[in-house]
């Protein structure tokens, strides 16, 4: 029997499991359901697992039989706060969702434990088993990490691999070298002026148009001080001012951006220039400006010789034409860039749009419709197993 067999076998009991999950999601970082279900699948073999104290985490460990290095591999476990609309029979109620493929990446990640242990004699290391709750706010990798992740095992990770669904036609793998993600910055700016009555406006200090010109001026901050090819997202999401009263200029008004970034130097531009700009564009009006820059997460950024580790061990499972190139990054973000900025590795794609879905019209991650073909399991078991065998041969 191959290994993908095995994980093929495995397969009822994988979907038993991402379907449980599917069903009843949890938010953020207390997943005490999602955390035992894993603590559940994982007692038949004995590992070594670890909790986490300040969130549901569970480290596991699979000790290989012949002394040699630590190769980790990663699942995220929380849900988004959404109404699911997608008819399946274990759909979830409520205003939870697994929108994002979390619940397969934890029941694929369950199945490369279990192929995994049974290959202990094959393995010149250890695999350390990530399951991280929080990636949906940023927060998990991190709080794993500070917790002491990294040393479960005796010894600093060698290599780190993780396997994110997206839609698309089915069992596609792509990944890339360097970003393959962005890091995203959370921007909050409050501009307090002198409000008062809206017939004299002349007699306040009106924080609007400050705020307004603000707004504009971020665009030309980003495509006049940033390289294209370095590119820079941003984008205002959300703006407040006033009150109830319609003829009253409030002493304050505040914007709410995301940025972006696919660079270390590039955050560190926004991070020391925008506040710059907020505040002496609130100056030119006569007020004052705060601004709160919080790092969500860095960029998600592939190690050269990872990337071409885990694309040989693909094509030798599934077939050269099952293994893409990511042409550009994604300006999306994901915090399994915390692990990867301290252990090298990859992260990859696989899509996993069912065959009866359109995929034109097929709804993306983080969509009350997105649907996900949770046969998929298999192959995502297969293949990060392989990935940590094809590491710790000897």
């Amino acid at each position: 029997m191959t290994l993908l067999d095995d994980a093929r076998g495995l397969l009822p009991e994988l979907v038993a499991l991402r379907r449980a999950i599917h069903a009843d999601p949890e938010l953020g970082l207390a997943l005490p359901r999602t955390q035992q279900r894993v603590l559940d699948a994982l007692e038949p073999w004995e590992l070594e697992t670890r909790c986490g104290t300040g969130l549901s985490s569970v480290a596991a460990v699979v000790r290989g039989a012949h002394p040699g290095p630590t190769v980790l591999l990663r699942a995220d476990m929380d849900a988004l706060p959404l109404t699911e609309d997608t008819g399946l029979d274990y759909a979830a109620s409520g205003e939870r969702m697994h929108a994002c493929g979390h619940d397969l990446h934890v029941a694929g990640l369950v199945g490369a434990a279990h192929l995994l242990a049974a290959r202990r004699e094959e393995l010149h290391g250890d695999v350390l088993l990530m399951f991280q709750p929080g990636e949906e706010i940023g927060d998990g990798a991190k709080r794993m990490i500070d917790e002491g992740l990294l040393k479960l095992t005796g010894s600093t990770p060698v290599a780190a691999f993780g396997i994110h669904v997206v839609p698309g036609e089915y069992g596609i793998f792509s990944t890339r070298v360097g970003a393959l993600m962005a890091g995203a910055i959370e921007v909050e700016v409050t501009i307090t002026g002198q409000g008062g009555h809206a017939s004299a406006p002349h007699l306040t200090r009106d924080p609007v148009p400050a705020l307004a010109e603000l707004v504009t001026a971020l665009q030309t901050f980003v495509t006049r001080r940033f390289d294209v090819f370095d590119p820079v997202v941003l984008s205002v999401t959300q703006v407040h001012a006033g009150g109830p009263a319609r003829n009253i200029i409030s002493d304050t008004a505040t914007l709410v951006a995301s940025v972006r970034v696919l660079s270390h130097e590039s955050s560190a531009r926004v991070q020391e220039e925008l506040p710059v700009l907020a505040r002496e564009i609130a100056a030119a009006h006569g007020c004052t400006a705060e601004v709160d820059t919080t790092v969500l997460c860095p960029p998600t950024v592939n190690d050269a010789s990872a990337v071409a580790a885990v694309r040989s061990t693909l094509a030798g499972l599934f077939g050269e034409e099952r293994v893409l190139e990511t042409p550009n990054p994604v300006m999306g973000s994901e915090d399994f860039s915390y692990v990867l900025e301290q252990v090298p590795g990859a992260f990859l794609f696989l899509r996993a749009t069912p065959a009866e879905v359109d995929l034109e019209t097929a709804a993306p991650n983080h969509s009350p419709h997105v649907v996900f073909d949770d046969s998929v399991l298999a192959d995502q078991s297969a293949a990060l197993a392989a990935f940590a065998l094809d590491r710790l041969r000897g």
